[in-house]
């Protein structure tokens, strides 16, 4: 092994330099790699010479053997092979254990290199053996030769590949615990196990109230928590302390790649209460709220329309406010809330899972335009499904905590109140104008992180694919179901004008139908604008412009009084009905009938005389029996105050 051939490296004095068993100086090095015969050669850049490995004391070679590991050694010829199945349970070890312990396990896998290299280049195994442990000890780590020897024992037979995992130290620590009473250590976890969430310091404090009377040994709350953790995973204690939300949280979101749509392919609705508190037009004041359409490809807002309270009829007018402008989806994605699952909407979705579906259903206003199948359910209050909800976020920040909405912030609890709570409402007009303001703002922000976007803005995105789009219109025929039909009302007699909630309409074709019942479909928000007039039979007549605007009412106010009213009275018949148990016919059935008392017999009996003694004088005949003998004296005062009239008339 002399020629160097079997590590095949060569060092400089300078390399060599304070190494164990050499000198520390270049020069003395030199002097004793000439005395000692050291395999020489001139170094390949620069002056002076560099000395072969296998030359060197064993010392030194250990030392550089810690410093650097070798890139190539022979591998000794073994006897023995472990089996698949312990290597593979090495392994599984070594992925299961902390670091530290893979770290000692590098550690001896380098230390047996070492050896088994100093045995390489003729060095004893023992000698070995005790001067890798020097230089373990040296750096700090208290390791024997008989340590290393054990070392090799558990790498006999295997591959070099699969010493790490062999070396992995077999000590794990303290793994005894402590006995709780089974008893006890379920009534900690029904006590722990709440949606309250008790500190495990106030179950354990409870827990030793009812260890005294029962003469249970409890260990310390350590235990305790180490065991809830061990043995329960975290989903179990997410639920049962957090709630179902919490642990739907815990598991990974879908990550949805919404670049496979184009302009107007795909939309989102949903509806949202703002945290402001503005004042409505017929006077009223409360939290308005809106209903938007959003674009799922850029995440741009189509369409909205702010009101008092959500329903069918805002979902109808926002949706035809998103044809009219841009055209018809191919596939709309909805939460099934009453105003989107209505059957005036999406009737004839079998998967609804709202109300009661019938086959005898009219198929909905969104069902009839994009078809069944483009009719899509999602979970409600879910980002991922419904991005829109998103945008009601930075609406809350951006909107409803505007500058001019300043005082009418509420807040989005009611625990947490701004400290101007109250003092003041927004008007209508001023809520819509800021709100329409800060939306288009929200389209035409630039700087987008999302994957379609990247940098630009939602209208960017949305122009640039829209244009190269084939876009479904929509008739205005079809436009104007999507209003909302009014009651029936009768047109004027005089010249056929209509009117509703105090707007006067009319056109010259409604002269012809003067004194009839016609149906008119408006636009509830905007009662001021035109109606478009229908008869009776569905028929279209005419669109009526309004021509005396004088009042604004707000339709879906009035609906929902109405509604009100009539669940009022019908509760009302309920009640009344649960107390009156029996009708009037059934009550008189029960009354016994009453007959004529029976006469009692006179004690004396007189007898009536002159009966034929004389006849009584001759009497005019009269024309009719009255039932009297003759004239009243009323009726002779009267006849004689008739016939002086006359007298003094002629």
């Amino acid at each position: 092994m002399a020629d160097g051939t079997a590590f095949e490296r060569w060092y400089t004095a300078s390399d060599l330099a304070g190494l164990p068993s050499l000198p520390g100086t270049e020069r003395r090095i030199n002097s004793r790699a000439e005395r000692d015969g050291w395999q020489r050669r001139a170094r390949q850049h620069g002056k002076g010479w560099e000395y072969g490995f296998s030359s060197l004391p064993p010392e030194a070679q250990a030392a550089i053997l810690f410093r650097e590991r070798p890139a190539s050694v022979a591998r000794p010829t073994v006897t023995m092979a472990r089996s698949d199945a312990q290597i593979r349970s090495a392994w599984q070890r070594y992925d299961a254990v902390k670091q530290d312990q893979k770290d000692k396990a590098a550690n001896r896998l380098k230390a047996l290199h070492a050896v088994r290299t100093l045995v390489i280049n003729n060095t004893p195994l023992m000698q070995a053996r005790e001067i890798v442990a020097v230089q373990l000890q040296m750096a700090g780590t208290n390791v024997s030769a008989a340590s290393i020897a054990r070392w090799q024992a558990a790498v006999e037979g295997a591959d070099s590949k699969d010493w790490l995992a062999l070396l992995v130290p077999h000590y794990s620590g303290r793994t005894s615990t402590a006995e709780i009473e089974p008893e006890a250590w379920e009534l900690f976890k029904a006590d722990y196990l709440r949606v309250e969430q008790p500190t495990a310091s106030s179950c354990y404090d409870r827990l030793q109230r009812i260890a005294k009377v029962s003469g249970w040994t409890l260990p310390c709350l350590k235990t305790f928590t180490r065991r809830i953790e061990r043995e329960l995973p975290r989903a179990v204690r997410l639920l049962a302390r957090q709630g179902e939300e919490a642990l739907m949280r815990s598991y990974p979101a879908q990550e949805r790649d919404r670049s496979m749509f184009a302009a107007l392919e795909a939309v989102n609705a949903d509806g949202h209460k703002w945290d402001i508190r503005v004042r409505f037009p017929d006077g009223s004041e409360g939290r308005p709220c809106i209903l938007g359409w959003q674009d799922l490809y850029s995440g741009k807002i189509l369409a909205w329309r702010l009101c008092d309270q959500e329903s069918s009829d805002v979902v109808r007018l926002s949706f035809g406010d998103m044809l009219r402008i841009y055209g018809v989806p191919s596939s709309v994605y909805l939460d099934n809330g009453r105003a989107f699952a209505s059957k005036w909407m999406t009737g004839g979705t079998p998967t609804r899972y709202r109300f009661k579906v019938r086959e005898e259903d009219p198929a909905g206003l969104i069902t009839t335009l994009v078809g069944a199948d483009g009719v899509h359910w999602v979970s409600p209050y879910h980002g991922q499904a419904k991005p829109i909800e998103r945008a009601w976020l930075d609406f809350c920040e951006r909107i409803s905590k505007h500058p001019a909405f300043a005082g009418a912030y509420v807040g989005n609890s009611p625990t947490n109140k701004p400290e101007n709570y109250g003092s003041r409402a927004i008007e209508w007009t001023e809520f819509e104008r800021v709100v329409t303001s800060e939306i288009h703002e929200h389209n035409a922000r630039q700087g987008r992180r999302t994957k379609v976007c990247k940098g630009r803005s939602f209208d960017t995105v949305f122009n640039e694919n829209y244009a190269n789009t084939v876009v479904r219109r929509v008739s205005e025929e079809q436009l104007r179901l999507l209003l909302l039909a009014a009651e029936a009302v009768t047109a004027s007699s005089v010249d056929g004008s209509v009117r509703l909630d105090g707007n006067r309409y009319w056109t010259e074709a409604l002269s012809e139908y003067a004194g009839r019942k016609v149906v008119l479909r408006v636009d509830p928000w905007h009662l001021q604008g035109e109606a478009h007039v229908y008869a009776l039979d569905g028929t279209f007549i005419a669109t009526a412009p309004c021509i005396a605007a004088v009042g604004f009412a707000d339709v879906n106010a009035a609906r929902e009084h109405a509604r009100g009213r009539k669940q009022y009275r019908k509760a009302a018949k309920q009640m009344l009905e649960a107390e009156r148990l029996l009708d009037a016919a059934k009550v008189a059935a029960q009354l016994p009938p009453t007959h004529a008392p029976n006469l009692p017999s006179a004690a004396v009996v007189a007898p009536v005389f002159g009966l034929h003694g004389k006849k009584p004088d001759p009497k005019p005949e009269r024309l009719a029996a009255t039932g009297t003998e003759g004239p009243s004296a009323l009726e002779l005062l009267m006849f004689q105050q008739a016939r002086q009239r006359k007298e003094q008339e002629i």
